[in-house]
Parts: C-alpha cells; structure tokens; sequence
C-alpha cells in the first residue's frame, strides 16, 4: 500500500534562494543525519532549463535538472557497516517552482518526493514556505504496512525534523557566503 509524508516549513528567504538550495545536489548528503554518513556515489547530471530572466539567483548556482540521475548511499541504522545504495533520478523541475525525484533502487518499493516552493509572507516577511510530499511504498507487501505503522512513519518523521533543523543552519550560511 502507498503512504504519503507531508512536511512543511517556512524559511524567511526568497523562493530563488531556497530554490537554489534544494536543487543543488551537494546538499543532499548534509541534509540527511549525520549518522547516516550519506555520500554521493555516483551522479549523471542533466542541465536545468534556462532560469526565469528575472531570477536573483547567482549564476554559478548548482543545480540538478530533470533528468539527473545519482546514486547516494547511507547507514540504515547508527554504526551499522552494511551501507544501502539509493539510486534516484530528477524526474521534475521547474525553476522556483518545484522538483521531484524517484527512486530507481533502493530500500523502498515506491518513492516519489516532490519539493514545492511558494511565496508567503509571515508577519510582514516575505520569505517561502517549503512543502514537502512524499508518497512511498515499503517492500513485503501487509509486512512493510505493519513495519510503517510501527516505526518507518515516525521515522519519517524524525529524519525530515532533522531535514528543517538542518536547512534552518546551512541556508544562512549559503546567503552569507555570497
């Protein structure tokens, strides 16, 4: 059975700037917990379309367009020595809009994680909420439902918390580098 994950986050930057961010594939690996020890192993980029004429974003922005393909792998569980490799692949991108990426191979079944980024302004400040949508399916059919209802969900959950604490550290440090 399909399971959805929706997180959401509001971040006082542009959507340019947070677009940027996401889209850049050397962010991945820092946005996962660090126990995990995520690399990327393997990645064939495709160029994005040409950006919007009015974006702010730099040019010398990495980003990774519908198309790309990568292979990362990470630590199923803390100081395990057993790394699971995940191959996924951009299979959406609209600049300063959303992506989304589909997993190929991996520990999933089914994996399809949209990132969708609006404007919105809070308490005065512009800024963007980030929402993120993911529809999944475990491996072993009533078996895995029973592994989401037990611990995958609020392990889901616990991993994009880690994913906003994250964010909220290394995109301010990305604007200041500028």
């Amino acid at each position: 059975m399909r399971h959805i994950h929706q997180a959401e986050q509001w971040l006082p930057y542009p959507v340019e700037t947070v677009f940027e961010f996401f889209a850049n594939p050397e962010n991945l690996p820092r946005l996962m917990p660090a126990w995990q020890k995520a690399r990327i192993e393997e990645a064939v980029f495709a160029p994005p379309p040409p950006r919007p004429g009015t974006t702010r974003v730099h040019a010398h922005a990495v980003a990774a367009g519908a198309g790309t393909r990568m292979t990362i792998s990470f630590r199923p569980i803390p100081l395990s020595p057993i790394r699971v490799p995940w191959d996924a692949e951009i299979s959406e991108f609209v600049w300063n809009d959303h992506f989304c990426d589909v997993q190929h191979r991996g520990p999933f079944a089914y994996w399809k994680h949209c990132h969708r980024l609006e404007a919105q302004t809070r308490d005065g400040m512009p800024g963007t909420l980030l929402r993120d949508h993911v529809v999944y399916e475990l491996p072993f059919g009533i078996l895995g439902d029973l592994a989401d209802r037990l611990f995958v969900r609020r392990q889901m959950d616990s991993i994009f918390r880690y994913r906003q604490e994250r964010t909220s550290e290394l995109l301010p440090r990305m604007v200041e580098a500028r």
